[in-house]
Parts: structure tokens; sequence; C-alpha cells
């Protein structure tokens, strides 16, 4: 499993040219999913996510968590996140997790974060084409690979 966080003043999805989704300060987090991953990939990613002291403190040092602000989150799937550019020009999907795997991961996924935060997050339309707007704060962009554990 592989996320991309992305630390926001806001952000919002929208679905077909309706407004779907937005979210205030907190973080928008991509994630694709691969055909190997499990719940176990989830534990480490919430769990890192949630705690990952990526806001500033008083004296503008980055030692907040998503915990410590009470920010909100935006999680959205996004296969193309496993896009192998290895041979030619058009990307490869291969690695990434079909629908059966992915959708029920993701559903997790989203039920664990809701679980570690003790409230409720903003979602994104598994498999639509959605179009998001954000304000990246920072800007602050971090990706995190469970495999790698980094």
């Amino acid at each position: 499993m592989r996320v991309v966080i992305q630390r926001v003043s806001k952000a919002s999805l929208s679905i077909k040219n309706r407004l779907r989704t937005a979210i205030g300060e907190g973080l928008l987090v991509l994630i694709g999913i691969e055909n190997s991953d499990n719940q176990s990939d989830i534990d480490f990613l919430v769990k890192k996510i949630v705690n990952l002291r990526i806001f500033d403190d008083e004296n503008g040092v980055m030692n907040r968590s998503i915990l410590d602000i009470d920010g909100e989150l935006l999680c959205v799937s996004q296969f193309t996140l496993y896009a192998s550019t290895k041979k030619g020009n058009r990307p490869s999907y291969i690695k990434a997790a079909k629908q059966d795997l992915a959708i029920p991961l993701y559903e997790k996924f989203c039920e664990e974060c809701i679980r570690m935060l003790g409230k409720e997050i903003q979602t994104g339309e598994f498999g639509a084409n959605m179009q998001i707007e954000l304000l990246n704060d920072g800007p602050v962009t971090i990706i995190i690979d469970s495999k790698n554990k980094e």
C-alpha cells in the first residue's frame, strides 16, 4: 500500500462538477492499493498517518499530529500510485489491485482512520472520475510505502 499525504489548509472533492465533500485544515491522503496488500499494511499506515508530526507547534516547528490539532482527513483511492513507467510511455497498472480486493481494503482503511481519529472522515468515491482542489500548506507532501516501512 502506498500513500501520498498532503498537509492542507483546505481541500475539496467533486464528481461530475458536483461538490461531494470538503475539509479544512488537515490531511489529504491519496491511497494506492496493490495485489499483496492486507490488514497489516492498513494498520501500519493508519497508525503512521494519524501520529505523523507535520503540523506546526507554537514555535513554528513541525511537532504536532492531526490528532493534536483535531484536523480533518480526506482519503481518496488512487490506483495510479502503482503506475509502472519502465517500458514505453504508456503506464502499466498491473501492480494495482483489482476492485474486488481494492474496495474492501480501501473501506477498511477508512474505517480504521475513523477509529483512530475518533471522528468521521471524508472520502472519495472508489472508481469515480474525481476532481480534487487543495491548498497544500507548506507545501508539505510525504510519500509512505507500507512494504518499505518508509
